[in-house]
Parts: structure tokens; C-alpha cells; sequence
């Protein structure tokens, strides 16, 4: 299928989106390479050959099938390619514009996306869908950024049970980042160097606690959640809760907030 090239003149409608994904930029960009990534995003049996002409496919959940052809590739900068429906309503195969532009960001990958239209009601038609669309992206990326969630969770909780001082130090210096924050009702923690004594004070006062999760890691855009619990010498259940972790793009844990609940 010969597609007829677009222009701002015969796109004159477009709608712009700005999302920031917590996942490095490199990784993000793979989803635009990689047929296997692209149908995590879009959906089974959706490819893409990732060249200038090569053919774009999106296979939606219900059924609806998208295509399209690549224009412009820029690894690991930029993509543009040409979007409609196989059926050929609403907007004819290859008849509207996608721009995706990836710039670094301190939290990950800034996404900057431009959707040009023929037409203003094809436009509006489509916010929702690029609003949606996006969540899913970010969370599929983030999610295999994350890829090694649980051991990072389990090594916190390790160094929290770690009596030797220097053997803990070296699970966090490895797991979290020098400004690590902590908060939970007993804890207000500002940096490694306010962390190091916390946790000596809590073998001092605590002496035998140990602290396991409990349970599978939950993903959601770079947050991760982590039930635990805690026992002492005994064996016996001290306490319970919920940890959220906050990641960097390269998967340091940057923050922790601790929810305490009820013992068993």
C-alpha cells in the first residue's frame, strides 16, 4: 500500500502529551525496536520492523487492528510513523502522524508525543486513547526497569536484620541511593548518613529482630509495594505492614514510607 505523505499542511490538527516514565531512556527506546516489547505495549500479534518504511502493526485487545509505515528513526532520540485503521475508519491506514520524542529526565525518560490529524474531531477522539495508552507504556517499561524489585526489597529487609554493622552498610551502599529517605511512625530519615545510625539503634533496642516480605512485589510506574513482617528471636510475630518503594530509573530504591498494621 502506497501511503500519500503528510505534512503540517495536510495534518493541520494535532494534540501533544507529555508523560515522564521511570525507566532510562535506552530501555524505553527498545519498545520501538523490538517486535516482543512493542506487543507487551499495544497488545498480542502487534509489530513493528523498525526502519524508515518498515511496517508498523498494532493489534488492540478487542480486536481492532492498526498499521502504518515508519518515516523517521532516531535511536535513542526519536520515532515518527504514520497511524490509522485497517478498516479504514476512522482515519485511514497510515492517515495520521505519531512523533515520539525521549529526552532524559532525572527520574527517568521525558516522553514528549505529537498526534497530527486531518481533522479537529479525529483529534479530540483520541486524547483519551493516548491518555490511556501512555499509562500502559509507562508501566510495562517501568516494570521491566524494575525487573529486580524483589531482590532489592528482600536486601533492605535484610539490612534492617543484619546485626554486623558493616555488612549492612554494604547491602545499602549496594541497594539504595546516598540520599535514601525513610518514614514511618518511628522513623523520619534524611540520607545514608542519618540511616546508619537508625539501624544501629534499632539492633540496640531490638536486639534478634528479624524482618522478612511477606508475599509477591506490586509494580505501578516505579513504585513498588512490599508487604513484611517481623519476628523476633522467638519466632514470634512482633508486627506487620506495608513498605512503598520508590526507585530510580536505574533501580536504586530512592525512598521508603513503612505502614505499620496489626500483629496476627
Amino acid at each position: 500500500m502506497t501511503e500519500t505523505p503528510l505534512s503540517t499542511q495536510t495534518l493541520p490538527y494535532s494534540m501533544d502529551r507529555r508523560v515522564v516514565i521511570a525507566a532510562p531512556r535506552e530501555l524505553v527506546f527498545r519498545y520501538f525496536t523490538d517486535s516482543e516489547r512493542w506487543a507487551r505495549w499495544w497488545g498480542k500479534g502487534s509489530t513493528i520492523d523498525p526502519r524508515p518504511e518498515g511496517q508498523v502493526n498494532i493489534v488492540h485487545a478487542n480486536g481492532v487492528e492498526m498499521g502504518g509505515r515508519v518515516v523517521a528513526i532516531d535511536p535513542p532520540e526519536k520515532i515518527v510513523f504514520t497511524y490509522g485503521y485497517r478498516s479504514g475508519t476512522p482515519i485511514p491506514e497510515g492517515g495520521s502522524l505519531v512523533t515520539i520524542r525521549l529526552d532524559e529526565h532525572a527520574d527517568g525518560t521525558e516522553l514528549n508525543l505529537s498526534h497530527a490529524f486531518a481533522e479537529s474531531s479525529r483529534r479530540d477522539e483520541h486524547v483519551q486513547g493516548w491518555r490511556y495508552q501512555l499509562a500502559v507504556f509507562g508501566n510495562v517499561t517501568a516494570n521491566e526497569a524494575r525487573g529486580g524489585a524483589s531482590e532489592a526489597v528482600d536486601s533492605w529487609f535484610a539490612a534492617w536484620s543484619e546485626p554486623d554493622a558493616a555488612a549492612r552498610q554494604s547491602v545499602l551502599d549496594r541497594i539504595a541511593s546516598h540520599d535514601v529517605r525513610f518514614r514511618d511512625q518511628f522513623s523520619l530519615i534524611d540520607g545514608m548518613a542519618d540511616l546508619r545510625p537508625h539501624l544501629a539503634a534499632v539492633h540496640k533496642f531490638m536486639p534478634g529482630m528479624r524482618i522478612t516480605r511477606d508475599g509477591d512485589v506490586r509494580h505501578c510506574q516505579g513504585t513498588v509495594l512490599a508487604d513484611w513482617v517481623a519476628r523476633g528471636t522467638d519466632g514470634q510475630e512482633r508486627g506487620r505492614g506495608t513498605n512503598v518503594f520508590v526507585f530510580g530509573p536505574t533501580g536504586d530504591i530512592r525512598s521508603v514510607a513503612g505502614f505499620w498494621g496489626p500483629a496476627a
